[in-house]
């Protein structure tokens, strides 16, 4: 990835950038949304992103894919799973944010990594060295200072976390692209949403078209809302190193925490920010190792490579499996908030 050139690097930060800057700017959005609901809000998510995601594949022409997918059933029912994940996800953050819960919301994301770490320990019986047991104790440590501070467990932070880690977990086990794995979970979703929509309108409790032209533009936009930054992130992807997306992925939950406490004004009494300065703590040991580790394995991979022509076939291998392992951690997932 550093052979790149500077200006393809830079495209990649800029889209890495604007990608993780509209999901963590997205509780802006919500709220334009009122007076639907949740629920008519996830299902116009659902409907309207399968509609710009088709527009998208359709002008790509990359429907190879598909005809594959279709031939094996074990994948089918991965990208289902994924899906009822993904769709548990979206609902709890948009109820979560248009019900006044932006900052814990943010907690859920910055805690994501923690519980895709334990995750990989519990069902992958990965091996985490020593720095990585300390972050996911701290973190843990915090999850009980938090729940002093709101009170009860933090339950959105928690529901937003598992169900995002698990969607990443079903992700790996899929390996389907940003744009294709989308547009398959949402070909899932399409038909229950569409047909939430169409019993919520005979029962004269949709907002659709009961609101004006600018409140049905605003619900159909969220399918671009949805689907414009997976481009972006696309985009970043293939341009900049992992361990840059890895950094760049903070800045979601950094914005929506900003947001929370700055434009929604919800309160942050003492405990709180005691859980999240451990939270902060956690994430910062866990991105130290990760870099370290990330240095060793370049330095032991660039050795290899100058060492003797006879040697230099299984060390190369050797030292790329351990710079893969660095990654071993949370990937940053495509489909973000």
């Amino acid at each position: 990835m550093s052979g790149k050139p500077r200006g393809e690097r830079h495209i990649g930060l800029l889209n890495g950038f604007a990608a993780y800057g509209m999901w963590g700017l997205v509780p802006l959005f919500w709220p334009l949304l009122k007076p639907a609901g949740a629920m008519e809000i996830l299902a116009h998510r659902m409907v309207w992103s399968l509609v710009f995601v088709g527009a998208a594949l359709l002008v790509l022409r990359r429907w190879a894919w598909a005809g594959e997918l279709l031939r094996q059933p074990r994948r089918l029912g991965l990208v289902a799973v994924a899906a009822m994940f993904i769709t548990l996800n979206w609902g709890l953050y948009i109820w979560s944010v248009n019900s006044g819960h932006v900052v814990e919301a943010s907690l859920g994301y910055f805690i994501n990594p923690l519980v895709t770490i334990a995750m990989g320990v519990l069902l992958l019986k990965e091996r985490l060295r020593p720095v990585q047991w300390l972050a996911v104790g701290t973190g843990a440590a915090a999850v009980v200072v938090l729940t002093v501070g709101f009170g009860r467990p933090p339950w959105i932070s928690l529901g937003l976390a598992f169900s995002f880690a698990t969607y990443g977990l079903v992700k790996k086990k899929l390996n389907l692209g940003g744009v294709e794995s989308l547009a398959a979970e949402t070909v899932v979703q399409f038909l229950p949403a569409l047909g939430f929509l169409m019993w919520l309108s005979a029962r004269g409790e949709s907002t659709f078209a009961a609101e004006g032209a600018g409140h049905a533009a605003l619900l159909a936009s969220a399918g671009i809302v949805t689907a414009l930054p997976l481009v972006c992130f696309g985009a970043a992807a293939i341009r900049v190193p992992l361990s840059t997306i890895g950094l760049l992925q903070y800045l979601t939950p950094v914005f929506q925490f900003l947001l929370g406490v700055f434009y929604f004004h919800e309160e942050m009494p003492p405990e709180r920010w005691a859980g999240f300065a451990l939270v902060w703590l956690a994430l910062s040991l866990l991105t130290w190792d990760a870099l370290r580790a990330a240095r060793r394995a370049s330095r032991a991979l660039t050795s290899e490579i100058s060492a003797p022509s006879t040697t230099r076939a299984t060390g190369t291998v050797s030292a790329t499996r351990n710079a893969d392992s660095v990654a071993s951690g949370p990937d940053p997932v495509d489909a973000k908030p």
